[in-house]
């Protein structure tokens, strides 16, 4: 077996045991979302901190954002829906126009480090971050393995971060 191999069969058992993991602590059954998250977290903070349990902060990463969504998904269900007199008494939210610029600036930067990924792990990651997919959905439509779908997140991912640096 090669190194590339090992290093393979390391990041599955890895992301294997990160899933059980945070099945157990937050009791949700999707947790891929929330352990993508947490791999874009551990390589932003390794950039600024050194990290001495890098497992430990992706298990935390990961359920405090299956937390945060839970919080989320209750307070959408506990608000109340908006008075129509009130509407017109609301400030204009409307971004100002250096903030405008500012934000596609960042696009155009996003897109070009998207535009350097490889064609296939570019789709994967685009079907899953602009579509919404689920890993087992992506996986379904291109006929490949949720394994597959995962290295080709995951490397996003990497790339992505490790381009990024210097933002």
């Amino acid at each position: 077996m090669d190194q590339h191999q090992k290093d393979a069969l390391a990041s599955r058992t890895l992301w294997a045991r990160l899933r059980r993991q945070l099945i157990r602590l937050t009791g949700a059954q999707d947790v891929d979302d929330h352990l993508h998250a947490a791999f874009m977290k551990l390589e932003a903070y390794r950039a600024r901190e050194q990290v001495r349990n890098p497992e430990a902060f992706l298990v935390r990463a990961a359920a405090n954002s299956a937390l945060d969504e839970h919080r989320r998904a209750r307070r959408q269900t506990a608000a109340a829906p908006l008075d129509a007199g009130m509407a017109d008494t609301l400030a204009d939210d409307a971004p100002l126009q250096d903030e405008v610029y500012a934000a596609r600036q960042r696009l155009d930067r996003v897109r070009e480090g998207i535009g350097r990924l490889p064609p296939r792990t570019r789709e994967i990651f685009l079907m899953h971050r602009l579509d919404g997919l689920k890993y087992h959905e992506i996986a379904a439509r291109l006929g490949i393995s949720q394994s597959a779908v995962e290295k080709h997140i995951a490397k996003a991912a990497l790339a992505l971060a490790e381009w990024a640096k210097g933002w």
